[in-house]
């Protein structure tokens, strides 16, 4: 429901949104395109005074939900020496991304949200940029490497030990970070590199790519085919891997003798996938396109599902609903 009220409520702005851009465009015609953009205008989330308030409340409520699910994941995790298993490795790795990654976009939106149209320097717009991208890399990455690890638990246990073996986890854990690193790199590095004459209104809550290309005065066809390419390669890549480690695991449940055992381990699964499909559905549909998005209010619904919706469900999904952490929580309270 909140959904469908923030998608009325951004069509609605748009002939606010409108009238905005073309007057700073005429500003800028006025000032001469030789002039360089040296700050952005975030237009934010909605421009509507008797929305924002109510959008504040719930976006401030599930930025602190995320934060406090994954702070208590990870002191779980290092506190219980039964949950120093690979799985509850990459969930603490999983666990410390979100907060980062949460932390990079949100703020911006409850700024946008609670005083309006702000005002952001080039260099942070960059700042904002890289981190955003070095960080959805590396969650592609690891929710990747989380669909291995329960492919090789379900598939082949008496091999998990070996495959699964503590050089393995860290080596796939810091490849996703460092991949996601470099990949960030090579696309911010094209991104701030194009000239920006004017405007500089991005019609977002955060500096994303698509509307930097859109603000762009100079041939960009290099920068989207540099951004085209990485996300085939990272999106794609990782959700093929995923796709296929879901898909043995079905297979190998069907032929369970358990019927329990299906039911459970169909309905973990199951979940797992809802999440998969959201996060890469939205960011599919945003980042492996070849051109410039110019439906930004679809562009700015879609950024919410998978910069705000899907970091509240993912610590649910994957570890608040297992046995395991469960357990090791009523044992902190008890000791607490």
């Amino acid at each position: 429901m909140w959904r469908r009220g923030i998608g009325a409520a951004l069509t609605s702005d748009s002939a606010n949104l409108n009238k905005l851009v073309s007057l700073q465009m005429e500003r800028s015609l006025a000032v001469g395109n030789v002039t360089r953009v040296q700050e952005f205008v975030l237009l934010g989330l909605s421009t509507r005074p008797e929305v924002r308030d109510v959008l504040f409340a719930i976006f401030l409520t599930l930025y602190l939900m995320t934060l406090l699910e994954n702070t208590l994941i990870v002191l779980l995790i290092c506190r219980h020496s039964e949950l120093h298993k690979p799985m509850y490795f990459f969930l603490c790795n999983l666990s410390c991304l979100e907060m980062c990654y949460v932390s990079v976009t949100t703020p911006s939106l409850l700024a946008g949200l609670r005083t309006g149209p702000c005002r952001v320097p080039f260099t942070a717009c960059m700042t904002q940029l890289f981190f955003f991208i070095s960080l959805i890399c590396t969650e592609c990455t690891l929710l990747a490497s989380m669909a291995y690890d329960r492919y090789v638990a379900i598939c082949r246990p008496l091999h998990y030990p070996l495959l699964m073996r503590p050089q393995v986890c860290l080596g796939l854990a810091v490849t996703s970070w460092l991949g996601g690193l470099l990949v960030s790199v090579i696309k911010t590095a094209c991104i701030a590199s194009l000239s920006y004459c004017g405007p500089n209104v991005l019609n977002q809550f955060f500096c994303d790519v698509s509307p930097l290309l859109n603000l762009s005065c100079t041939h960009v066809a290099l920068t989207e085919l540099v951004d085209f390419i990485s996300a085939i390669i990272i999106f794609c890549g990782t959700l093929l891997v995923a796709l296929a480690s879901y898909s043995a695991i079905g297979v190998s449940v069907l032929h369970m003798p358990s019927a329990a055992a299906r039911r459970k381990a169909f309905s973990t699964c199951a979940s797992h996938l809802v999440v998969v499909g959201i996060f890469y559905s939205a960011a599919l549909f945003i980042y492996c396109r070849p051109s410039r998005i110019r439906s930004m209010d679809l562009n700015k619904v879609l950024s919410v599902i998978y910069t705000v919706a899907t970091p509240v469900c993912n610590p649910v999904i994957y570890c608040l609903r297992n046995r395991e952490v469960h357990v090791a929580l009523q044992r902190t309270l008890h000791w607490s």
